[in-house]
């Protein structure tokens, strides 16, 4: 098993979780964060810590999309390891419908 970030993350970016794996598996996007799912361990204490309830178990019905757009996405971005403020507009757009579509970016992000 491995935990994945969905949706949610996208155009919010909250980098509580990065500051507790303890396998540093979270990679940065532009605008969204992923877990590498071959490096996860399983561990769960990052799931707690989103504020925006976008990490999930991959055992959840219909997380077989985002454990292959995680591991895609973090095979091409910098590795994070510190949080970061979230991005400007986050709290508005937590839980929006069709974040996917309207806001993904393929962009790495800065890493750190």
């Amino acid at each position: 098993m491995t935990y994945v970030v969905t949706e949610n993350c996208i155009a919010c970016k909250y980098t509580d979780c990065v500051e507790v794996c303890p396998v540093d598996c979270f990679y940065e996007g532009e605008n969204t964060l992923v877990i590498h799912p071959d490096e996860c361990i399983d561990c769960g204490v990052c799931e707690p810590e989103c504020p925006a309830d976008a990490i999930r178990p991959d055992t959840e019905p219909g997380m077989e999309q985002w454990v292959e757009f995680n591991r895609k996405y973090a095979e091409q971005w910098p590795v994070i390891v510190t949080k970061k403020d979230p991005l400007p507009g986050a709290e508005e757009r937590d839980g929006e419908e069709g974040k996917m579509e309207k806001y993904f970016s393929e962009a790495p992000g800065e890493g750190g």
